[in-house]
């Protein structure tokens, strides 16, 4: 079971207008995403969509019309100062029914405001978060954000910790699983000893539906398809087999940089820099490699022992775009050449993963097969990505 838990509604900000659940589903099968979660569901119109529109199981999970099943998800930012220094810290938070739902909403209305923005924002301290939140119901499951990313992450180099214990305190016994962002990736967090005990996983924080955002990371599952079991798996690890994961090089802040400028450097050239851009003398955003190098405790190329497998991959329509030289990805000839491939498959992630090289040949011209096995045998290069700005994939 493919799960992809950080969903986005169109009532957040920098969001598609059409981004909604009947689109949600129908990109998620498309792509071979096997449980969505709802995102969002602190916001007063997009519950009513989630109640209107899903029906609420035993099970603990919710379904569409059709059967399709989502899981109450939404993601709130913490925003508060701790020892003199502004901290910005987004948590997945994940619920077992609507009742529970609805008793997280009126907590955080005594706090401030859900109604402006589908990802709301509140002064509470992550250790008071968490224990509230346990306080309505122990089954609700917190999972820090994106936990890399400088600007809004527990260990962001502009707003974060050091810790997972310093960012949750007496509560961090009640963390259980962190996601990677797409920043970084399970080797990455590996290399520090704190996260030892903690489960990684990983989702795809859209903020469209279409398939380059949707499921471009996600988390797989060896378990039933209730919210039980599938709580169980992320806190105990049991039945989580892998997860899919883009290059760290993909993601907007992987290496540090100055987007006005240009300018993008690796970890040991921005030391050498005083962090300092070398054209305007700006501050530049420090990259995850740079934040992970200063916390890790263990050299690079570690692996966790009995580690989940990690398959690293680029969407298909960022191979199709790069082979073709499409600019758009929503262009009319970037979608023929994937409604084609996806026609004679039953997924994308089936298409990147396991159709053989010899069944592509028959759908696909060579130089597209070429890179589709280049990327799973995670051969790509990438220009890496920088202070917002996306890494880029190089063809040789």
């Amino acid at each position: 079971m493919i799960i992809d838990l950080h969903i986005h509604g169109c009532y957040s900000r920098a969001t598609s207008k059409n981004l909604d659940l009947k689109n949600l589903e129908k990109w998620a099968k498309v792509k071979g995403v096997d449980l969505l979660g709802t995102g969002d569901f602190t916001h007063p119109k997009w519950i009513e969509e989630i109640k209107n529109n899903l029906v609420e199981q035993p099970s603990g999970l919710l379904v569409s019309k059709t059967g399709f099943p989502f899981m109450l998800q939404t993601e709130v930012s913490l925003v508060y100062t701790k020892e003199g220094k502004g901290r910005r810290v987004h948590n997945l938070v994940l619920a077992p029914s609507l009742e529970v739902v609805n008793q997280i909403t009126d907590w955080l209305l005594t706090k401030g405001r859900v109604d402006y923005d589908g990802r709301p924002i509140f002064k509470i301290p992550c250790p008071e978060f968490v224990e509230a939140l346990r306080k309505i119901s122990p089954e609700i499951e917190i999972i820090p954000a994106h936990i890399w990313t400088p600007w809004f992450s527990m260990f962001g180099s502009n707003s974060g910790f050091d810790s997972l214990k310093d960012c949750f305190q007496d509560q961090a016994k009640h963390i259980h699983a962190i996601e990677t962002g797409i920043s970084s990736d399970p080797a990455m967090n590996w290399r520090l000893k704190q996260l030892d005990n903690i489960n990684i996983v990983s989702f795809s924080d859209l903020h469209s539906f279409w398939p380059w955002r949707l499921g471009r990371e996600a988390t797989i599952l060896n378990t039933k398809k209730n919210y039980k079991d599938i709580i169980n798996s992320l806190r105990t690890g049991q039945g989580l087999t892998g997860t899919i994961e883009t290059s760290p090089s993909y993601g907007k802040y992987h290496f540090t940089g100055h987007r006005d400028c240009n300018i993008c450097v690796d970890p040991k050239k921005s030391k050498e820099l005083n962090f300092i851009c070398p054209k305007c003398n700006k501050q530049m955003t420090r990259g995850v490699a740079e934040r992970v190098e200063e916390l890790a405790d263990r050299p690079e190329g570690y692996i966790r022992p009995n580690a989940p497998e990690v398959y690293t991959l680029l969407p298909l329509h960022e191979l199709i775009a790069s082979i073709y030289g499409i600019k758009s990805f929503t262009s009319k000839k970037a979608f023929e050449l994937y409604n084609n491939l996806i026609s004679h498959f039953k997924s994308e992630y089936d298409i990147l993963i396991h159709i053989s090289e010899e069944e592509l040949y028959k759908v696909a011209e060579p130089s597209l097969v070429k890179l589709i096995m280049q990327n799973r045998k995670g051969e790509l290069k990438l220009k890496p990505g920088y202070d917002g700005v996306y890494g880029e994939l190089i063809l040789e």
